[in-house]
């Protein structure tokens, strides 16, 4: 990969300081998320509310996608403490469109409200319930981006230990892996990555982990987690990423225990970064390249366009 492109470059130098303030509480965290993912989406984009496990959830799709046999299960981002599905619409019509997929996303609880394990039962919950209603696991992914990507692993874990069905491949997007950041990327100086900073990503797993939680807990930092036995994985980080190093370090221990792994790392790219397809076109490149490994791990969906 190149350098970053003249969009990148110009949204970069655009992004102001002061998103990712340590010293933030989780309720001004979750105003600042709110106003950087928007609701509005194109309006021929599929909804379809539903209930699983008792929790809100929707199916999103491309029109063209209405029908796939394919099944996406997206655990959004948001530091643990914010955003929902009308702020995850968009996202999960971009991965609709790239992952040639419906694509599920859901409103787990938010810390601190309530904390560790609450997203993660919320998100073992909606996946049990979705495969008890049909879904297939040899068409069904699970993933998420940025805190969403991990707490997706865990309950992969999760369903594996428990022997329960689960899904078939798990996509991360610049996935939250370690709650102690101790990746080297983490030593990065303040602002590298216009995002996110360590400090700031180890108060959020705080908010979620509350005052007594153990940071070292495979089900909140999946990076100590036992990944023996899981289906392929795909981690798509940037060199520019904060958490960039934790999917390294977990690629390594991954494929050390016999999984498959695909390490993904987009040069110059920084923290959530394909979540901006539109923006600059290393987004959409991201994405496409997540599908292209799903394309190897699930059934058919029909011919790619190129």
């Amino acid at each position: 990969m190149g350098r970053p492109s003249p969009e990148y470059e110009a949204f970069a130098k655009s992004v102001r300081p002061g998103l990712a303030l340590e010293a933030d509480p989780p309720l001004v965290v979750r105003e600042k998320m709110h106003a950087i993912h928007p609701t509005a989406h194109p309006g021929d984009t599929v909804v379809e509310p539903v209930v699983l496990g008792g929790i809100r959830a929707a199916w999103v799709s491309a029109p063209e996608q209405c029908a796939s046999p394919r099944a996406f299960l997206h655990v959004h981002g948001g530091a643990f403490v914010s955003t929902g599905i009308p702020h995850f619409t968009l996202y999960a019509l971009r991965l609709s469109e790239a992952f040639r997929a419906r694509v599920l996303v859901f409103d787990y609880r938010w810390a601190p409200e309530h904390p560790f394990p609450a997203a993660l039962d919320d998100t073992v919950a909606v996946l049990r319930a979705a495969f008890d209603e049909g879904l297939a696991p040899g068409q069904t992914a699970l993933g998420g981006d940025s805190c969403g990507g991990g707490l997706a692993l865990a309950a992969l874990c999760e369903l594996r230990d428990r022997g329960e069905a689960r899904p078939s491949a798990y996509v991360g997007l610049t996935p939250w892996l370690d709650a102690e950041q101790r990746g080297d990327a983490a030593l990065r100086p303040r602002g590298v990555d216009p995002f996110v900073e360590t400090r700031w990503i180890r108060r959020r797993f705080r908010d979620y982990a509350g005052p007594g939680g153990d940071l070292r807990d495979p089900r909140l930092s999946p990076i100590h987690a036992d990944l023996a036995g899981l289906p392929p994985l795909y981690l798509g980080v940037g060199t520019i990423d904060t958490t960039s190093d934790d999917a390294t370090r977990l690629a390594r221990r991954a494929e050390a225990q016999g999984v498959e792994v695909t390490l993904d790392v987009a040069e110059g790219m920084i923290h959530g970064f394909h979540g901006l397809v539109g923006v600059f076109p290393e987004a959409a490149e991201g994405l496409a390249r997540a599908g292209a490994f799903l394309d190897l791990h699930l059934g058919d969906a029909g011919a790619r366009s190129v």
